[in-house]
């Protein structure tokens, strides 16, 4: 799908481009002799979204220069990313290994990402003068600064090069405990500094109340608090959106959207999703979702609903990405067709 040429601006998302190695249903990454391989990884699975969803999306990264890395690159032309901002460098492709779970054991992910192409790259590798330029909005998220000490400087600076040059900051608050750990470090204060700089922030109250110190604002019970306290603390903010899912069983989930503005607060409504197929790369739909409705000026609960719709129709699709276009994300978003599984 070609991109629309009436909508303002590129959206540009830097992050790690991983090779997912996916268990078949009923069994673990070590019981299967065959696994389903496919390339994925947070702010790449965001600008396919876009990119399928009629905007100018280009992908930031480093891959390996093998022919792994390549298929990768290829990938996400195909989709219509740019990739102009792609480097091809030596050394290896990060991975994940998903076991994705059955009746009461839920989905699982051992990352295997040390010392990959990505994580080895040199921060000064990237000139965001030129990679920004005639964007709109920059994407990143809590997870590419995980990966090693390059990436986490690479990502700060990122987003203070949007911010002075007037581009927008979207930020994933993801916290991959997993990764932090094998670093040995406590990645809650780069989040923290990542956080100050975004205008739109998809976190939830556990992410605001480990980043902030505030282990009670994780309560569900206190959201107001939780959005109140984010926009006291973050002074350029000007979205907080999350998702919340309530699981009876690895495909049997409620999920539900709010969206917080610094005058108003709406909810997305609420979808009931059984017979899920793969719920990894939801909440990448969903933050692809409010960024489309922010870039066609959609009103608050309409990009709320319209990204929940979106990450619901994500749960019925294999892989990380979620292949929906906007004709049916609006249709589910309005009820024009059931988006229940």
């Amino acid at each position: 799908m070609s991109a629309h040429p009436d909508l303002p601006g590129r959206i540009v998302c830097f992050g790690e481009i991983l090779l997912r190695l996916a268990a078949p249903p009923g069994r673990i990454p070590l019981q299967t002799p065959a696994f389903d391989a496919g390339t994925d990884g947070a702010e790449a699975n965001v600008a396919v979204a876009l990119a399928l969803l009629g905007h100018r999306a280009a992908m930031v990264s480093v891959l390996p220069d093998n022919p792994l890395g390549r298929a990768a690159l290829d990938g996400l032309r195909a989709h219509g990313v740019d990739t102009a901002g792609i480097r091809l460098q030596p050394g290896r492709m990060g991975l994940y290994f998903l076991d994705p779970g059955a009746g009461k054991q839920p989905t699982d992910i051992i990352y295997d990402r040390a010392g990959s192409a990505y994580a080895l790259a040199d921060p000064d590798l990237y000139d965001w003068s030129a990679l920004l330029d005639g964007a709109a909005w920059l994407h990143v998220s809590g997870i590419a600064p995980a990966v090693g000490d390059g990436p986490a400087q690479a990502v700060l600076t990122a987003m203070r090069a949007a911010r002075a040059r007037g581009v927008r900051v979207a930020f994933d608050g993801s916290y991959r405990a997993p990764l932090w750990a094998e670093r040995g470090q406590d990645g809650a204060p780069l989040l923290l500094e990542a956080m100050r700089q975004a205008d739109a922030l998809f976190a939830g109250p556990r992410d605001i109340a480990l980043v902030l110190g505030r282990p009670e604002l994780a309560d569900p019970a206190r959201d107001a608090e939780v959005a109140r306290t984010a926009f006291a603390a973050f002074p350029n903010l000007t979205l907080l959106a999350w998702t919340r899912g309530v699981q009876h069983g690895a495909g049997n989930h409620e999920l539900s959207a709010v969206l917080h503005t610094r005058t108003k607060s709406v909810t997305g409504g609420s979808y009931r999703l059984s017979g899920t197929v793969d719920r990894i790369g939801t909440g990448d739909a969903f933050a692809a979702g409010v960024l489309h409705g922010l870039q066609t000026d959609m009103e608050p609960a309409d990009v709320a609903g319209f990204a929940l719709a979106a990450a619901a129709l994500k749960h019925a699709v294999t892989g990380d990405v979620n292949p929906a276009r906007a004709e049916r994300i609006g249709a589910a978003h309005t009820g024009a067709h059931d988006a229940r599984r």
